[in-house]
């Protein structure tokens, strides 16, 4: 039930802002929608609900609203340096033709902030933003924090580049110590090959057809051995007998 009160309770704000825009903008001559007074009215309105649906733990019920469910994200967050919420402070607005700018004043149990309500020229929420106010020795540290983090950063890149870059001067030993580790295993192979005894390829040429030949061979065999014929000998087959030996002889 009481969540029920609480959202036809904004829906009504909203539709009451609306009405006497309307009703202003008939009996005004300047086409002014809002006066001073009800733009202040309804940020303090609109300040209060927001505080009142976190507290409640209602934020899914506007999850289908952009502009309002980041309005009750940008409360959240803001509570973490702000502290609990305690009262309004102050409130000043902004109108002009097109747009009101309502900023609504309030103070949290750490730090005070300021929450921005953002209307288009129909009075529609366009935006709704919650800044923390620091104090100027916060600020102060919260600057030298990003300095010191931005040109920390900076300097480690510049040393990772100059490691990459004295690297390069590595590449060519590199290459250079590879190419004669190569150089010597070619070498190596060269010298094994050229180690290595040569083979004799001892030719053997077929003969036995020639006729002519065998005979020759086989009668100067059976001469040299004192046999009348050729009858006990058979010639198989006809090797060429090395040079070398025969230059020796």
């Amino acid at each position: 039930m009481k969540k029920t009160r609480l959202i036809l309770g904004m829906i009504a704000c909203v539709l009451c802002l609306t009405a006497c825009g309307s009703v202003q903008e008939s009996t005004d001559a300047s086409n002014q929608k809002i006066t001073q007074e009800e733009a202040l009215a309804y940020g303090d309105q609109v300040v209060q609900d927001i505080n009142s649906v976190v507290q409640s733990g209602m934020e899914m019920q506007f999850e289908g609203d952009e502009v309002i469910s980041a309005a009750l994200e940008s409360w959240k967050s803001a509570q973490t340096d702000m502290g609990t919420y305690q009262n309004i402070t102050g409130h000043e607005a902004d109108i002009s033709e097109d747009s009101t700018v309502i900023t609504v004043m309030v103070s949290g149990t750490i730090r005070d902030a300021e929450v921005e309500i953002l209307l288009d020229k129909n009075l529609a929420i366009t935006s709704i933003t919650t800044n923390v106010q620091y104090g100027f020795g916060e600020l102060m540290v919260k600057a030298l924090m990003n300095t010191a983090i931005g040109m920390g950063t900076v300097f480690v890149v510049l040393i990772l580049i100059s490691i990459i870059i004295s690297g390069f001067v590595l590449i060519p030993k590199i290459q250079a110590a590879f190419s004669s580790k190569g150089n010597q295993t070619e070498e190596v192979k060269q010298e094994a090959v050229a180690a290595a005894p040569a083979q004799t390829v001892e030719e053997e040429e077929d003969l036995t057809d020639d006729l002519e030949l065998v005979a020759v061979i086989a009668a100067a065999i059976a001469a040299s051995e004192g046999a009348a014929s050729t009858d006990g000998f058979v010639v198989r087959s006809i090797r060429r007998a090395n040079t070398n030996k025969w230059q020796r002889a």
